[in-house]
């Protein structure tokens, strides 16, 4: 019994979720996590060429040593 009241809940939380994501997407709100690494990409290079590991190049850009990987390929 419950779980059907769980359920239902669950459905009136879901219908008011979505006009509310419709609504912030029209007035230009970005969502989801905002994208850092591509913003320090140059950075990242430049750092490279001076000859900057890639785990301090994460320390130094206060990113993921994963996410240095990924834009040095």
């Amino acid at each position: 019994m419950l779980s059907v009241f769980a359920g239902f809940e669950r459905d009136l939380i879901r219908e008011r979720e979505k006009p509310g994501l419709v609504a912030a997407k029209v007035r230009g709100v970005q969502l989801g996590r905002p994208a850092t690494a591509q913003d320090k990409a140059t950075e990242a290079r430049a750092l490279r060429a001076q000859g900057l590991t890639q785990r301090a190049i994460a320390r130094e850009l206060g990113m993921g040593s994963g996410s240095v990987s990924r834009i040095l390929q």
